[in-house]
């Protein structure tokens, strides 16, 4: 089940559960559409893989499973290389 990170990983922007201006990779490394698309240009600097907007939880699922409240930043957020979680763009 899909984390639902409250945050953008590179400007720490809020992205609520029902955002859809969040986009995630693969591994769930999360980030506004600004940053993915202007700063990022569509790839996740920790792992190298396609951002794409990550899908909506409904409000009754919600309820039952709710989003993750552990806010995620990455230092390396904007540039290419590994991340603390070991997801490594070079492997």
């Amino acid at each position: 089940m899909l984390e639902l990170r409250p945050n953008c990983e590179a400007c720490d922007r809020d992205l609520p559960p029902d955002s859809t201006e969040a986009m995630i990779c693969s591994f769930e490394c999360t980030f506004c559409a600004s940053c993915a698309i202007s700063r990022l240009a569509g790839r996740c600097p920790n792992c190298g893989g396609e951002l794409l907007r990550r899908p909506r939880r409904p409000a009754d699922s919600l309820a039952r499973h709710p989003a993750s409240t552990e806010r995620m930043g990455r230092p390396s957020a904007g540039t290419t290389g590994g991340d603390e979680a070991g997801h490594d763009a070079s492997a």
